[in-house]
């Protein structure tokens, strides 16, 4: 009576946990992933989806999205404007996707955000530097999680003109909206708008040969190269310059700087680089921020090495779209882009808050010089390539409001972003 009483209880409650299962994959939500999986920028994708995956691994065994599992559908954005437009398109009509995130590219990150808006949808910016991207080009629906060109450039400021005042400057920039608004950020904070005296070159997206660049650099000798350049185009370029010796006479800058594209560089080519990025895998060891910490050795164990700035806004979008969701109670797009704006949220580093008027996530920001090639390669991983040289507030680094008003009134646009009613009706 016994045995047959336990395998009655046995069966109810394998049918129980089944029925669970069965239900938690009834109700599943569809979030968009759209990323550079290959390209130029294919290295900080790689990155993107590796923590991505590890949030959606994390929250659905945490019970998923008020209750229901979220599914990742990813398309390759190639960082290319075309392909990312048919994504889009596609994640939302044929999948219903209730988001979309991600991106290595202001001009793909600009593109979502305008389909987003039309179809209502909100749309999360991963690594998107264009000051346009929450300025001249911002919606209701976008949200930029990464800083921007100009919060790097700010924290930049203060030790290029404390150590380069009234030198000679020279750039190598990317020729579309990212690279345009950083070299014009760096360029008015350190008093070098003068393109005559400082000369300035524009190169294709996915350059791999600068020896025309570079070779005018040798010949210009400029005191501070500013390589406005991102992923694999950087580390051509940094490589390339080395090899001419560059370096030995010159101060070279990259304004963007992730940890994949110093690794993609090595210790001895990066050396002594400056740079500026909101976040690094040594930033919650080195201010004791305890779920940065978790998020660095979770990612450790899983992937065998660190985690940049790509992983962590990735990972820290999905978090919070998660929250978003679960303090407007529902997927409704409206609903949760206002429990969104003005939000002040901590994760992996300090505070940082969701600016309502421009949904950009202010945060602290970083300027950093890369360490010797003897130090990087002492790290278990030769990884450890930022040195924090100094910090700056988000309030204090970030366009202030009046600022923003006045550039959208400049370029006759909006002085406010799209009404929520337009994203309601959707």
């Amino acid at each position: 009576m016994f045995k047959k009483s336990l395998k009655i209880m046995l069966t109810l409650t394998v049918l129980f946990l089944l029925s669970i299962t069965i239900s938690f994959a009834d109700n599943t939500v569809k979030i968009g992933f759209n990323y550079p999986e290959t390209g130029p920028y294919s290295v900080e994708g790689l990155d993107q989806y590796r923590a991505a995956t590890l949030a959606v691994e994390e929250i659905n065994a945490a019970g998923g999205i008020l209750g229901n599992r979220v599914e990742l559908v990813i398309r390759d954005s190639k960082s290319n404007v075309d392909a990312t437009k048919a994504n889009v398109v596609e994640l939302i009509d044929q999948h219903k996707v209730k988001m979309v995130f991600g991106g290595s590219s202001s001009a793909v990150a600009i593109a979502t955000g305008d389909i987003c808006q039309q179809k209502g949808v909100p749309f999360f910016g991963t690594l998107t530097y264009s000051t346009s991207t929450t300025g001249n080009n911002g919606h209701r629906n976008t949200f930029r999680e990464c800083y921007d060109s100009w919060m790097a450039a700010k924290a930049l400021a203060d030790y290029l003109n404390s150590n380069f005042a009234g030198k000679k400057y020279m750039y190598i920039t990317s020729d579309y909206t990212w690279g345009w608004t950083t070299e014009a950020s760096v360029r008015k904070l350190t008093k070098t708008e003068d393109k005559e005296t400082y000369k300035g070159l524009l190169t294709p997206l996915g350059t791999t040969d600068y020896n025309k660049e570079l070779s005018l650099a040798k010949m210009i000798k400029p005191d501070v190269l500013v390589l406005v350049l991102f992923g694999n185009d950087m580390v051509s370029a940094i490589r390339q310059a080395t090899s001419l010796g560059l370096k030995t006479t010159t101060q070279i800058v990259v304004p963007n700087i992730t940890l994949g594209m110093a690794d993609g560089g090595g210790p001895k080519v990066m050396e002594g680089v400056i740079g500026a990025l909101p976040w690094c895998w040594s930033v919650p060891y080195q201010y004791n921020y305890p779920r940065g910490k978790k998020f660095v050795e979770d990612f450790e164990k899983k992937y065998n090495r660190y985690p940049s700035t790509s992983g962590a806004s990735a990972y820290t979008i999905l978090y919070e779209y998660k929250d978003a969701v679960e303090r407007a109670k529902g997927f409704e797009a409206a609903k949760v882009i206002q429990a969104l704006e003005g939000h002040t949220y901590q994760l992996l580093k300090d505070p940082q808050t969701w600016r309502a008027f421009d949904h950009q996530s202010i945060q602290t920001v970083f300027a950093v010089k890369c360490k010797p090639q003897a130090e990087v390669l002492k790290d278990k991983y030769k990884l450890d390539y930022f040195e924090i040289i100094s910090k700056i507030g988000g309030e204090q680094a970030a366009i202030s409001k009046e600022e923003w008003i006045a550039a959208r009134k400049a370029a006759n646009l909006s002085a406010q972003l799209e009404p929520l009613e337009v994203m309601a009706e959707k």
